[in-house]
């Protein structure tokens, strides 16, 4: 089992860096080259919410991402340091103008989240005080990644 870790701060254009990682060490542990276009934008997605939470809340803290292989299978851990746990917080990161407050809670706070299980093969989420955690993962055909 191997792990890459990588860190990087609350800007867009880290975003992209991460996408393109990710994608790097997925087609690495052999997951189907059909797959990483969901893995890129799954990625891209956790890293995007990430960002935006993250420059609401503690611009100043680094987002985490792990990326490993384990039993033949890829996985992608985001982790942040903003609270997940206002609804404000998220309906702004999603964007929703619900004035009247008719949408479900579980609805607003949970669409960013729909997206990246639409995407990843195996999706949980981790809200806390302290952040978020996202572990998505796919299929992959190594059980460890092969040396550079």
């Amino acid at each position: 089992m191997a792990t890459v870790e990588l860190t990087f701060s609350a800007l867009p254009a880290h975003v992209r860096t991460a996408r393109l990682v990710a994608t790097a060490i997925a087609r690495r542990t052999g997951v189907q080259e059909s797959l990483l276009d969901e893995v890129r934008l799954a990625v891209g997605e956790a890293c995007s919410r990430a960002v935006e939470a993250h420059r609401l809340h503690c611009p100043g803290e680094p987002i985490r991402i792990e990326l490993r292989d384990d039993s033949g299978r890829f996985e992608v851990t985001v982790t942040d340091s903003a609270p997940s746990d206002e609804l404000e917080h998220d309906r702004a990161l999603l964007g929703f103008d619900d004035p009247f407050g008719q949408l479900p809670d579980d609805l607003m706070s949970g669409l960013g989240i729909a997206v990246i299980v639409g995407l990843a093969d195996d999706v949980q989420v981790y809200p806390s005080q302290k952040g978020m955690c996202i572990r998505m993962s796919w299929p992959a055909a190594t059980n460890g990644l092969s040396p550079a």
